[in-house]
C-alpha cells in the first residue's frame, strides 16, 4: 500500500490490556525504518505522552514520545485555539493539567471560562459539585472524551462519559467531547503530524470510535480484529472501514 502516514489506536490495536499485540512492535519498527508518520492516539486523558511511553515500553513497545497524541492534547490544542490564555476549572491527573499548563491555562475554580471534565482515579462530590455550580453559572462544558466506563484489573470503571452524563442532568447543558468518535480529534491529530487525510489510514478496533471517526475525517480505515470488535459485528454498522485485518502484523507498508 502507498500510505503516507497512519493514525493508530492504542487499547485493542498494539496492546490488549499489559499485553502487546503480537506483531506490534515489528510494525511500530517498519514505520520508523521506512519513516513513515505515525501517531498513537488515545482518549485516555490521564497521563502525558511520557507516562504513555513508560507504560508501553513496560509492556514490550518501544514508541517514541513524540509519537503519541492523547484526547488531553487534542483538548488544550482546541481550547487555546477558541480562547487563547483562558482558565478553566479542570476536573482531572496529570496528563490533562499539563497539556493545560502548557498552552497557557489558568486553573482556578473561580468563575472560569471553562469546566473541562476528564479521567480522574479520584472523583469527589465536592469537585462534581462545584463543576455543577460554575456550568450552571455560565461556564462553557467540555469533557475529554465520551467513553462511558474503561476497564480496570478488578472489572469496568466508570469513565469521564458516565460522570459528563452526572453533570448534564444536573445543568441541562451537554459538554463538548473532544476525543473520539469526534472526527475534530482526527482533524488535530493530523495537524500535529503535519499530514492531509486523504494521505492517511486510520487503524483501530472499535466500529464506533475509531472507524467512524477516520470515515468522518476522510481518512482511509483498517479494523483489525484484535480488540473490541469482531468480524461478525461489523455488518450491524451503517458503515463499513475500508479494510479489514486480523492485526497489525498484517498491515503492508509496499
Amino acid at each position: 500500500m502507498a500510505t503516507r502516514a497512519f493514525l493508530l489506536d492504542m487499547d485493542g490495536v498494539l496492546v490488549r490490556g499489559k499485553t502487546p499485540v503480537p506483531g506490534a512492535q515489528e510494525f511500530i519498527t517498519r514505520l520508523t525504518e521506512r519513516e513513515i508518520p505515525f501517531l498513537i492516539i488515545t482518549n485516555n486523558p490521564l497521563y502525558s505522552p511520557r507516562d504513555l511511553q513508560h507504560r508501553l515500553s513496560t509492556q514490550g513497545l518501544q514508541v517514541p514520545e513524540q509519537r503519541i497524541y492523547t484526547a488531553a492534547m487534542a483538548t488544550a490544542r482546541f481550547l487555546a485555539h477558541q480562547r487563547p490564555g483562558g482558565t478553566a476549572f479542570v476536573i482531572g491527573e496529570a496528563g490533562l493539567t499539563s497539556a493545560l499548563h502548557e498552552v497557557g491555562y489558568i486553573m482556578t475554580g473561580v468563575n472560569p471560562d471553562y469546566v473541562v471534565l476528564g479521567e480522574t482515579y479520584a472523583y469527589n462530590f465536592e469537585q462534581i459539585t462545584h463543576a455543577v455550580r460554575l456550568v450552571a453559572a455560565g461556564a462553557r462544558f467540555i469533557a475529554t472524551n465520551p467513553d462511558v466506563s474503561g476497564p480496570a484489573e478488578q472489572g469496568i470503571v466508570p469513565a469521564c462519559g458516565a460522570t459528563a452524563a452526572l453533570i448534564e442532568r444536573a445543568t441541562g447543558v451537554a459538554p463538548y467531547f473532544i476525543g473520539k468518535p469526534n472526527p475534530l480529534m482526527m482533524r488535530s491529530a493530523l495537524n500535529y503530524l503535519d499530514v492531509h487525510s486523504e494521505d492517511t489510514t486510520m487503524v483501530g478496533d472499535r466500529m464506533d470510535t475509531d472507524i467512524i471517526a477516520g470515515i468522518e475525517a476522510g481518512m482511509e480505515t483498517l479494523l483489525v480484529l484484535t480488540g473490541i470488535t469482531r468480524q461478525g459485528d461489523i455488518e450491524r454498522f451503517p458503515y463499513r472501514p475500508t479494510r479489514v485485518l486480523p492485526s497489525v502484523a498484517a498491515i503492508e507498508l509496499d
